[in-house]
């Protein structure tokens, strides 16, 4: 079983996955359905290892693993074919980067003061 620390390391590489197709711009992600379903299903990997945290965890973070990510999971994995890709793009493009810092300091000051 996957400790708290491994689920937002986890958490980190979904966003470099992401990240890595996501700087080819909105145009190519519109245009190119295997990074739609790249992007996607990094997304749903976010939000099942956020789902999966302990509840003290998220908890002690709710601005940070709080229920926008986990229903944005349930959404992508439920309703697969109604999937809007201009919200999913402006998940990415507004609050990937300020996502990622969060977690980041999540594992800093959990795991690292330890």
């Amino acid at each position: 079983m996957r400790n708290d620390r491994e689920r937002l390391l986890d958490v980190l590489e979904a966003i470099e996955r992401i990240e890595k197709y996501a700087q080819r711009g909105k145009q190519e992600f519109e245009n190119d359905e295997l990074i739609q379903t790249w992007i996607v299903h990094h997304l749903q990997g976010i939000g099942e290892a956020c789902r999966s945290l302990a509840a003290e965890t998220r908890d002690r973070h709710p601005e940070v693993v709080g229920s926008q990510i986990i229903g944005m999971r349930h959404i992508l994995v439920h309703n697969y074919f109604g999937i809007d890709h201009e919200v999913v793009w402006s998940v990415v493009e507004n609050n990937l980067a300020g996502f990622k810092s969060q977690i980041e300091h999540m594992i800093e000051s959990i795991f690292e003061s330890r």
